[in-house]
């Protein structure tokens, strides 16, 4: 008779134990699906707007060696962020007479930068960065 009451009693715990086991498990997915929501929630931020102009600048300065001057031009687009960004690239005497360029950055949604070409080369004693007269 004491094994029929220790089986009955095992077969209980096995039973409790079991059942504590997959309640966990049904709790487990619940949080990481929480954690995935709030993971993509946070991915999915877009950057503020001087979080994205000091990142362009240092991104820029990183990849052509020019330190920015200047961002002229700061516009939200679809695909992210554009920029002007004025950088001196041949420092002359006396300092107007210096070269200086203004660069068309693209960064995406995140803040990084894509691409960048130059829009045109000034002396920065001209009035007008564009050369006009």
């Amino acid at each position: 008779m004491s094994n029929t009451n220790n089986t009955s009693e095992s077969q209980g715990s096995e039973q409790s134990s079991q059942e504590s086991h997959k309640s966990q498990k049904s709790q487990e997915p619940q949080e990481t699906q929480h954690s995935q929501k709030t993971h993509e929630t946070h991915k999915a931020r877009r950057p503020r707007p001087m979080e994205v102009l000091r990142e362009a600048r240092a991104q820029f300065a990183e990849l052509t060696g020019m330190t920015a001057e200047s961002v002229s031009s700061f516009v939200e687009t679809e695909e992210g962020w554009a920029l002007e960004i004025e950088v001196l690239e041949l420092e002359r005497v006396p300092d107007t007479m210096s070269l200086m360029a203004s660069y068309q950055v693209e960064l995406d949604s995140e803040g990084q930068l894509t691409g960048y070409r130059r829009a045109g080369r000034y002396e920065r004693g001209r009035a007008d960065g564009r050369g006009g007269h």
